[in-house]
């Protein structure tokens, strides 16, 4: 849109939406034009973005109840959807009218989508992956509800001093939210304690000792052009009783206003720290409360469309994120039986009917269990439920010929040692379906955790592997190449991600290639300018861009990485003469607050990273950055200059991941095992443009069964032992030289995560990783090859998938 000028002055004369832009700024934010920031301009973009997408919205809902539509419910404890305003603007296909508008005011979009915050309302992959199916159900015209809690804090913003991660609050509410929309008349009643006491009826009433209020806070998501708006409801907590007036007035201020605390402490921060008896009730508070505001929502608007609560299954579908919400299960059974007068076995039948769960990890810690005391203490009239399905659920196996041991996995109740509460089971034994997140990993639950549950159901497992939002993570992270692509095959990928297949033969092509390069050499360009902002850091852009971002997890192995960074340290410094290709080995991610040995690992980096960064003898060959407070707008800055995309977990511990799907599409070669969805890359892409080394999940298994010697494998290795050496005798930390022994220890006493069993072929896989880098034509053809057979990670194709199989919504 171009600037008008009048003909009767050089006035300039505004374009309609530019003057609607004005206009809210003026009205709305209370700000005249010469005066208003940055922040001002920004607001008042998305006051005016919103409008549009408001009647979207409604147009959506009032659809969905004319044609009595089933709704799909999506139960997270996160849902990290970072920045909203970039993303809106190009699903409703206005980057370039808004763009225009704020140009002929002065205002450069670009800049003040960089201030808009990101919401802090998740962590890793499994946030992200939540929010990447709530724009593709949108995308895919499907009616659903996303429900969480409003982290008022976040997890935490990371910030690097002296190499250790100091965890502050994540204060993105700091100055409001323009996005979201308060339901005052979506409130309900959480208890949490009491008893359970008989009625005259013969029903059970269960008293809580102490209740908040969930109150809703709508977000409304996007779908690609528009097609729909559907709805991110987030709960807040409030005491029924904010302050106590007799207290304050007795001057016990801080008494006074303990409920209110107590209340908004549920929604502070996003997994409190555990390792404490109270940060784990916390914990089971904060998953209680969203879970029962959101079951209890679900029921509300069920009635209050239908009136029969018998028909729930037929119109709602609810998906549980991980084991997180597990407990609505039986916080729906409750509803059935104790407000809605159902016998157990009929409300039994319409639960499970209603329900499915996702499982997220094989990790046995992850798979999350309560302490039964807490459990009865907090949920007693829960925990009476819970009872019941569980006899329920042993009586059936019992029948079915199940034996003791097989039974005593089974149970809801585990009852070895300490007594504690299975959320995963009951998630298990509570849903029709249960599905992984890879091949791989659906394959491991039906033979590991799930095994006893899985030969008592065995048509209940499926497998629906993850999948990425390609307008996230393509047209708008990369829109260079989002362009290239465009030029090349047309716009038809643009609404199919499988339609990327039409950009493979230009591997082939020299000029495209070249082109190709041009594009990912001017997305390093702008890493290296923010890097050099942000850190002062300066790197080189005809480096290879070597990454490893993600939560920081022994699991996931950042220490292997680390550990062959400081061998070929070693190498560069020992062997000059060799032609070494020059490197840029960048980090990121947060480690939970509890984590001694992730946080240490970050400690690490940050060490081996100094030490490098400051040693002219390796010529600037070699450098080592840890970015710190990784989140999604970091992640799309990062993930287009990327070369090398690094997925080295330990084979059968991630679940799937889906940086190794972004980091694909965009044009990354994966360095990885086999492992989570990296199988099903391989198979997609081919061989020869991807890099496996190392174990195989069952040969991981195999080393543990047979005694796994991570002594042997380090006294094996000259390069590992010689890093390792280097690491725990303080030459990477001078200030502390004993700073590392332990975690070097570990690896010779136990080394669970396999390194030292996987560290020489990660190593050969590197210098292999080299010479396909020095031929650049080579290089860059399987690159392309990547971006050109990774669409079938479409998040869109996940969601039919979901839809058709396990919702009943296609």
């Amino acid at each position: 849109m171009a600037t008008l000028l009048s003909p009767a002055a050089d006035k300039p004369v505004l374009t309609p939406l530019a003057a609607q832009i004005l206009d809210t700024l003026v009205h709305r934010i209370g700000k005249d034009e010469k005066a208003a920031r940055p922040h001002d301009w920004l607001a008042a973009t998305i006051f005016t973005v919103r409008n549009d997408i408001i009647e979207k919205w409604m147009d959506s809902t009032r659809e969905a109840h004319a044609k009595g539509a089933k709704r799909v419910y999506y139960l997270s404890l996160e849902f990290l959807i970072g920045r909203l305003l970039r993303d809106a603007l190009s699903n409703l296909n206005q980057t370039h009218d808004i763009a225009g508008a704020l140009k002929s005011l002065g205002v450069d979009l670009a800049t003040i989508e960089e201030i808009e915050p990101d919401a802090a309302l998740g962590n890793g992959g499994l946030g992200r992956l939540a929010a990447c199916f709530m724009e593709s159900l949108a995308s895919l015209d499907l009616p659903a509800y996303g429900y969480g809690i409003r982290y008022v804090n976040g997890m935490f913003r990371q910030r690097i001093d002296d190499g250790f991660q100091v965890e502050l609050p994540e204060n993105w509410l700091q100055y409001g939210n323009p996005w979201e929309f308060e339901r005052r008349e979506s409130a309900y009643f959480i208890g949490f304690g009491g008893e359970v006491v008989g009625t005259e009826t013969g029903h059970v009433h269960w008293k809580a000792a102490e209740g908040v209020e969930a109150t809703a806070v709508d977000t409304p998501m996007v779908g690609w052009r528009g097609k729909r708006v559907n709805t991110l409801r987030l709960w807040t907590a409030r005491a029924f009783d904010p302050i106590k007036l007799d207290q304050f007035n007795a001057g016990d201020f801080e008494g006074a206003l303990a409920g209110q605390t107590r209340a908004e402490t549920l929604t502070r921060v996003l997994y409190p720290n555990d390792s404490t008896a109270a940060g784990q009730e916390l914990r089971l508070r904060q998953e209680y409360f969203f879970s029962s505001a959101s079951i209890q929502d679900i029921v509300r608007r069920h009635i209050q469309y239908t009136g029969d609560i018998r028909t729930l299954p037929d119109k709602a579908a609810i998906q549980l994120n991980d084991t997180h919400p597990a407990v609505a299960v039986a916080e729906l059974m409750r509803l059935l039986v104790d407000f809605h007068d159902l016998g157990f076995d009929e409300a039994w039948d319409i639960t499970r009917a209603t329900f499915g769960y996702t499982n997220h990890t094989l990790l046995p810690e992850a798979l999350e269990s309560w302490p039964l005391p807490l459990f009865e203490r907090l949920l007693p009239r829960h925990m009476q439920l819970v009872y019941a399905i569980n006899a329920k659920l042993l009586r059936e196996a019992k029948a079915k010929g199940v034996d003791d041991r097989a039974i005593a996995a089974i149970s809801l109740i585990a009852e070895g040692g300490e007594r504690r509460v299975r959320m995963a089971n009951l998630a298990f034994a509570g849903s029709h379906s249960i599905n992984g997140v890879a091949a791989l990993h659906t394959d491991l639950m039906k033979k590991t955790v799930f095994a006893d549950l899985h030969a008592l159901y065995p048509d209940r497992i499926n497998n629906k592997t993850n999948g990425i939002t390609p307008r996230r993570w393509l047209q708008q992270a990369n829109p260079g190449l989002t362009a290239l692509i465009r030029e090349a095959i047309g716009d038809d990928f643009l609404d199919d991600a499988e339609k990327l297949s039409a950009l493979d033969p230009f591997a082939d092509d020299a000029g495209f290639r070249s082109r190709f390069a041009s594009v990912k050499r001017a997305n390093k360009v702008a890493l290296a300018q923010h890097l050099k902002e942000l850190m002062g850091i300066r790197i080189d852009p005809d480096a290879m861009y070597d990454v490893q971002i993600k939560r920081i997890h022994e699991y996931k192995r950042q220490l292997l990485n680390i550990v062959e960074t400081v061998a070929l340290y070693d190498q560069i410094r020992s062997h000059p003469e060799r032609d070494w290709v020059p490197r840029v080995k960048l980090f990121g991610g947060k480690a939970a607050s509890s984590y001694h040995n992730a946080k240490l690992i970050i400690k690490l980096a940050n060490d081996v990273a100094r030490r490098i960064n400051a040693d002219p003898a390796i010529g600037g060959l070699l450098k080592v950055a840890f970015v710190p407070n990784y989140n999604v707008s970091l992640a799309e800055k990062i993930i287009p200059a990327a070369d090398l995309s690094e997925q080295i977990s330990t084979a059968g511990m991630e679940a799937s991941g889906t940086g190794n799907m972004k980091f694909a599409l965009n044009g990354a070669l994966t360095i990885g095992t086999l492992d989570g969805a990296n199988v099903e890359i391989r198979d997609r892409v081919g061989d020869d443009n991807i890099v496996i080394f190392g174990l195989t999940a069952d040969e991981v298994a195999e080393q543990r069964a047979r005694g796994y010697d991570p002594r042997a494998a380090i006294d094996a290795s000259p390069e590992l032992s010689q890093a390792l050496s280097g690491i725990a005798s303080g030459v990477f930390s001078p200030d502390d030289p004993d700073r590392y022994k332990g975690l070097v220890g570990g690896l010779y006493d136990g080394d669970w995560f396999m390194l030292a069993a996987d560290f020489d072929a990660y190593a050969a896989a590197q210098r292999q990783v080299d010479a396909r880098w020095q031929n650049h034509e080579g290089w860059n053809a399987a690159a392309i090859r990547n971006v050109a057979r990774v669409g079938w990670f479409s998040s869109d194709r996940t969601i039919r998938e979901y839809a058709k199989d396990i919702w009943g919504v296609l």
